[in-house]
């Protein structure tokens, strides 16, 4: 402990916040406030980036037909991976995969356009503006729980499809939908866990020393 730590009481509330973050598919409607959703932008906006090139480009949807159109690009891909899934794919078809057509508010994370021209931490490890980008939506995750709002991460989507659909420039990705929103509850566990889809593996498996460990 330093003399540049929180609070406890500060500290508690971040760990707090950690620890109930839910990945949120079912949602209730409602609104959220311009003035708290420009907070929540504002906290993804302060995530760390590599060589602060801020590779987030945050795409608002308002319009009726146009989420429709997204939640019909999702579907389309969800019916792709239940088959990819094989034998699991009558599991997962039952899954509730998405909140797209209830959440209060529906965002695109993407990636910019000109992205080859930030060499500056990206030389080697050129996907490290996605992991700037992923870091954003986790501080918006974050703030969101906390501001008691659920959020739910898309995956199952077409990049393509949808920097299409929104007019992306042609170098530019989609990389999340975002479902954001008042919920009724939150998870107790990460939603896959009390569905029974996947079990969560402890810290004591995934941490190594000095080299990797074979087990």
């Amino acid at each position: 402990m330093t003399d540049l730590a929180f609070s406890p009481a500060e500290r508690d509330a971040v760990y707090r916040v950690i620890r109930e973050r839910r990945d949120m598919r079912h949602f209730s409607g409602g609104v959220v406030e311009p003035e708290l959703l420009e907070r929540l932008l504002q906290a993804a906006h302060q995530a760390p980036n590599v060589g602060l090139m801020q590779p987030w480009r945050f795409i608002r949807i308002q319009k009726a037909e146009l989420r429709e159109r997204i939640a019909e690009l999702v579907e389309q891909e969800r019916q792709r991976t239940a088959e990819a899934l094989g034998e699991r794919g009558a599991q997962f078809m039952e899954l509730k995969v998405e909140g797209i057509r209830e959440c209060a508010e529906l965002l695109v994370a993407a990636l910019p356009e000109g992205r080859e021209q930030h060499v500056f931490g990206r030389r080697t490890l050129p996907e490290m503006d996605l992991a700037s980008l992923s870091c954003a939506i986790q501080n918006l995750w974050l703030a969101a729980r906390a501001e008691g709002l659920g959020m739910g991460w898309v995956s199952l989507f077409d990049p393509q499809a949808l920097g299409q659909l929104l007019g992306l420039p042609s170098d530019a990705r989609a990389v999340a939908i975002l479902c954001l929103g008042p919920v009724q509850a939150f998870y107790e566990r990460p939603m896959l866990v009390e569905q029974g889809w996947a079990t969560e593996r402890p810290l004591s498996e995934l941490l190594f020393t000095d080299g990797w460990e074979q087990r």
